[in-house]
């Protein structure tokens, strides 16, 4: 195995359902023992990139390396180093947490003693050990997460893919699981991928790729993303969105754009800003906020709509 091959090489990417097109032309590299986070709306195309990179479905056109081994050409090389993770539970509610990870393991041609002892290992890594004999049924969302990991993990993969892992868990849930993927990084160098629409996962990732619409919009460091906005981000609830956005666009000479019926505007010192602001225009500025860039605000910097 060539260790200087990244992980996931994606090359001119398309993919089309019909007359939509669902992926255009995306490329990137992801090399190993990163947590990379896939960040876009619904519709913007990471869901489809998911089910390509985990051999579930076959490109229309480009090309999806893993290890260096095309997923549509040796779909099966891939998944032997491929854990993966559903959005949707995959696991067998009437059956234990040992049963349904014993399963598994006869799948991927496990038994006996070896079988036993990955079972163990796994659920030692997620924090499972007490839960191995209780029904699936009866565990709360995020320990069923939990041991969705667990199975993921048990033929010991080089990486591990997971579509929207924090789907419909608490706060706390999500920062266990969080704190499970970054072990799991720390301990054996296990590459993870992963899709996302909350912040504040993609902000604790290695590297994030923004898609939208099928395309990369943008792609760097968490930190590097908003050090690219610079400066503040200011917004602005006015009666009339539209025509002030318009005014402040000439008064001051910056872009003032209309995101979710608030004027967006990025700005330097915008403490200072905001007192020119106002004064300018009194009486039709209802409330004004301004804060540091987020993710959130390099989604709009790149697309010119939120998130949601």
């Amino acid at each position: 195995m060539n260790l200087l091959l990244p992980a996931i090489e994606v090359d001119a990417l398309r993919h089309r359902y019909g007359a939509r097109v669902a992926l255009d032309g995306v490329s990137f590299l992801v090399p190993r023992g990163e947590i990379f986070g896939l960040l876009g709306p619904n519709g913007g195309g990471k869901t489809t990139l998911f089910k390509i990179v985990s051999t579930l479905l076959a490109p229309s056109e480009g090309a999806v390396r893993v290890f260096g081994d095309d997923v549509a050409r040796d779909p099966g090389a891939v998944r032997r180093r491929l854990g993966v993770v559903f959005q949707h539970p995959a696991l067998d509610a009437r059956l234990t947490v040992e049963e349904n990870l014993r399963h598994q393991g006869h799948l991927y041609g496990l038994s006996g003693r070896v079988l036993g002892a990955r079972i163990a290992d796994v659920l030692g890594r997620v924090r499972l050990e007490d839960r191995r004999r209780d029904l699936v049924a009866t565990l709360s969302g995020g320990l069923q997460r939990r041991a969705e990991v667990a199975k993921a993990l048990l033929h010991r993969p080089q990486m591990l893919v997971l579509d929207e892992p924090s789907t419909g868990l608490d706060p706390s849930a999500r920062r266990d699981i969080w704190q499970d993927l970054v072990e799991l990084r720390r301990q054996d160098g296990t590459t993870v991928i992963l899709t996302t629409h909350l912040m504040e996962e993609a902000a604790g990732c290695d590297r994030v790729a923004i898609l939208d619409q099928g395309r990369l919009v943008a792609l760097d460091t968490p930190a590097a993303l908003t050090a690219a906005i610079g400066g503040d981000v200011v917004l602005v609830t006015t009666p009339d969105a539209i025509g002030l956005a318009e005014r402040i666009g000439r008064r001051f000479s910056v872009k003032a754009e209309v995101v979710n019926g608030r004027v967006r505007i990025e700005r330097d010192r915008a403490h200072e800003f905001i007192t020119d602001l106002v004064e300018s225009f009194p009486g039709e500025i209802d409330a004004v906020t301004f804060g540091k860039p987020t993710l959130e605000d390099v989604f709009v910097h790149y697309t010119g709509h939120r998130l949601d």
